[in-house]
């Protein structure tokens, strides 16, 4: 009878069977999609659990190899992410795990996480409270220039278009100009009363939902806070999406819409500024879409930080 080592020992193993006719070096060879939980702090000091999809890679080096160790990577995946808080320095340490485990035929690895991070966000006005779910990717990767990792984000906005608005402003002096007698003394309460008629206010902008993809790289040392650069970003805009709505919440919103009118350019150029002057980011890549209720088509912006060899050249 066989002791299960031996049994083991005795398997087959097809990954070590060259194939001649088919041999070559690959990039990257892994697995996409692995389920696991991981632990990420957002930079409250509240780590917080959440379900995740992790792909993990290491390249193929030896053309007479037919394959990795699949059943390595993913142990390590669970191993690391299902215990230890995600940072900088616990990927380091389990890309060169995966290497270790892939002696002699691989020299690179990488991994990917992605998961929703949910972060409480108050009202505008009332003293109300709730939550934000925030897709996060992290990307890291070990190669020959050394350890890399980047941080991805979306933040949801409102644009209204200051052309649309500008035109709208137009219309609505046309209908004052029709509705009173520029030869006779303005009555305050009929202004009053016609301003805070629809048929007075006989136009308004157009606003869309708006999204902000980001991807930053930090500079070493800096811890992956989450938070504060979404704080940046939403603060640059002015008019980041709400949670609890209550009225005065929601007059307060179009009180801020009101007074950050922006083409993608600007909404662009805003983030551009905030995210330049924050010395803990080493390069970021934006991209801005405003989803358009005038058109069927989106309007588009890209910005980075314009670094040598960065994000910015030619990157769509």
């Amino acid at each position: 009878m066989h002791t299960h080592e031996n049994t083991v020992r005795l398997m087959p193993d097809v990954a070590t069977q060259a194939q001649p006719h088919l041999a070559g070096a690959l990039d990257w060879v892994g697995m996409d999609g692995i389920e696991v939980p991981v632990l990420f702090d957002a930079g409250d000091g509240a780590a917080q659990r959440s379900s995740a999809q992790v792909g993990a890679f290491v390249n193929l080096t030896r053309p007479d190899k037919r394959g990795i160790h699949m059943s390595r990577l993913y142990l390590l995946v669970d191993e690391y992410l299902s215990a230890k808080p995600v940072d900088a320095g616990m990927l380091e340490s389990l890309l060169h795990a995966f290497l270790e485990s892939h002696q002699e035929l691989a020299d690179r690895a990488r991994i990917s996480i992605r998961f929703d991070q949910l972060v409480r966000r108050a009202a505008l006005r009332s003293s109300n409270s709730g939550w934000r779910a925030y897709p996060v990717s992290i990307e890291a990767s070990l190669c020959e220039d050394g350890f890399r990792l980047e941080l991805g984000t979306e933040v949801v906005y409102s644009s209204t278009c200051p052309a649309s608005a500008a035109l709208s402003r137009q219309l609505i002096q046309e209908q004052f100009a029709k509705d009173f007698d520029a030869n006779k003394p303005l009555d305050h309460a009929a202004v009053l009363a016609w301003l805070g008629n629809e048929k007075g206010i006989v136009a308004t902008p157009h606003a869309q939902r708006s999204v902000a993809r980001l991807l930053v790289r930090f500079v070493e040392g800096a811890p992956l806070n989450l938070i504060s650069l979404l704080d940046r970003v939403e603060q640059s805009l002015g008019t980041p999406v709400q949670t609890a709505v209550k009225r005065e919440d929601e007059q307060a919103f179009a009180l801020a819409n009101g007074g950050n009118l922006m083409f993608c350019e600007d909404a662009a150029r805003r983030i551009q500024h905030a995210l330049d002057t924050d010395d803990r980011i080493a390069d970021f890549h934006v991209r801005l879409e405003h989803q358009e209720s005038l058109h069927p088509h989106d309007a588009v912006a890209y910005a980075s930080k314009g670094v040598a060899g960065g994000y910015g050249n030619g990157r769509g």
